[in-house]
């Protein structure tokens, strides 16, 4: 099984913390719909076996008209084979998606809506430069819940000034709508961006990692007691409900990327497409790929081995890492992970390692202490 991600690249206005490729003019969005058609076309070969999921991210997929995701659909049935039922999800920001177009978007394929509140409060929707208002998301978020099943919402934690209350009343009103999935992401400043430039400025005060550490470890105990599974550091479901995307993505399955500055993945290679609108459409109207692509090597793997695995619920399975990396770094793995489970933050049942409660805001760096950098040639073929 494999996984497609399409990647649309186009939003009314930038979010203040956004660093992803985007564009806020959509003059040049139906010669880049052609130019990914072609794309598809040309990389129809990269794939093994049937699509399990179809994921429309961006930028922001929900500016497509339903003819337009109804016509790259086509092409993908046209061009890939497909499971029985593939879980297709189209992001989607709350300004987009009124009764017409929720309406519309039903009766398609996509079968699953992945809805970009962030918050509830206006004070925090402007900050970030969200169309959309708060009263916006909630009748927003009630009327999709209508017409999908299968609905994820995404909120974010951690933004300067937002108190553990103010947190904590986002998350009751996630449970009130019972959406059945949520994606939490604590505010991540990154380079180049306005929220970054605002806080050097002091326009905006610093995120807190003390602040955000508080409203994660809320956020796991209040959708525990809601009866959400957290299957992944970032991902809470309600059973039957885990994103087959995103369980695809953390377990390493080979997943195909489609439009500008979308990256791809076949368990060997990585490649990326260049980040550049304009760029991407002369190439593929030319038939040709704009595309880098970077062979990893046995230490690479398994560094996103540990990354991966450590971040979902499931955990690390020592005996599969030493089938398929070697004795050599399984030994590794387990002696770096001894500090670790003596502090309590990683705990080892039976050949299974994983990341405790106490451990888990603290995920991505007990994985990278348990990274390996200097290995030498001979070393990668044992």
């Amino acid at each position: 099984m494999s996984g497609l991600y399409l990647h649309i690249p186009f939003c009314k206005q930038a979010c203040h913390y956004c660093d992803f490729h985007f564009s806020t003019s959509l003059k040049k969005k139906e010669p880049l719909l052609r130019a990914m058609e072609n794309e598809l076309q040309l990389r129809k070969n990269e794939l093994k076996g049937p699509l399990e999921t179809i994921y429309f991210g961006g930028g922001t997929p929900s500016l497509l008209t339903s003819e337009e995701i109804a016509r790259l659909l086509s092409v993908i049935s046209d061009t890939f084979s497909l499971e029985t039922s593939p879980e297709i999800t189209l992001e989607a920001n709350p300004d987009d998606l009124s009764e017409a177009v929720l309406e519309q978007l039903a009766k398609s394929r996509v079968n699953r809506l992945s809805i970009g509140v962030q918050s509830f409060f206006e004070q925090d929707l402007k900050l970030m430069n969200r169309a959309h208002t708060a009263g916006e998301a909630w009748e927003v978020m009630q009327r999709a819940l209508d017409y999908f099943e299968n609905v994820s919402m995404d909120l974010i934690y951690g933004i300067p000034d937002m108190s553990l209350g103010r947190w904590e009343e986002n998350l009751e009103k996630a449970f009130a709508l019972k959406v059945p999935h949520l994606s939490c992401y604590a505010l991540t400043v990154e380079p180049r961006t306005a929220l970054k430039k605002f806080i050097e400025k002091g326009i905006v005060p610093p995120v807190e990692d003390e602040a955000a550490q508080q409203h994660h470890e809320l956020l796991v105990k209040a959708t525990k007691e809601e009866g959400y599974v957290n299957y992944e550091f970032s991902n809470f479901g309600k059973p039957g409900y885990a994103s087959r995307n995103n369980q695809g993505y953390w377990l390493g399955k080979p997943y195909l990327g489609i439009g500008p500055s979308a990256h791809s993945y076949d368990g060997r290679q990585r490649s990326w497409n260049i980040a550049n609108n304009a760029q991407y459409i002369r190439a593929l109207q030319r038939e040709i790929l704009p595309i880098e692509r970077e062979t990893l090597t046995k230490t690479d793997r398994y560094n996103e081995y540990v990354m991966t695995r450590l971040r979902l619920q499931e955990g690390m399975d020592l005996n599969v890492l030493e089938t398929t990396f070697g004795t050599l770094y399984r030994d590794y793995a387990e002696q770096q992970a001894a500090t670790h489970i003596a502090q309590g933050y990683l705990l080892q049942q039976g050949t299974t390692l994983r990341v405790s409660e106490k451990g888990k805001f603290l995920s991505d760096g007990i994985a990278s202490d348990l990274f390996l950098v200097h290995l030498n040639p001979s070393e990668e073929t044992q």
